[in-house]
């Protein structure tokens, strides 16, 4: 009876150090990213898409806001930049 105790123990220590193996080899793939993952096309595409975006929507925003002073019988200011604050709207309402 001993032997077949002893010969369990012994496969479960072999699946235990397997496991703890695995888990090693899967963490250090996870922490640790080579550097080529850094920046694949697909992220340089993404990003290209995401400008572009950014300035259509820029683009949509200056129109909508020309648009809007036209109709208020205002001549159309120039686009503000980002770094100052757009004037308050005159009149009240």
């Amino acid at each position: 009876m001993s032997e077949i105790e002893a010969e369990a123990m012994s496969r479960r220590k072999v699946l235990a150090l397997l496991g703890l193996g695995a888990a090693v080899i899967a963490a250090s793939t996870v922490v640790l990213p080579s550097d080529a993952e850094a920046q694949t096309a697909g992220m340089q595409r993404r990003q290209a898409r995401r400008a572009g975006r950014q300035q259509r929507r820029q683009a949509r925003r200056a129109g909508r806001t020309e648009r809007r002073q036209r109709r208020r019988g205002a001549e159309p200011a120039a686009p503000a930049s980002p770094a100052t604050p757009a004037s308050p709207p005159t009149g009240a309402r």
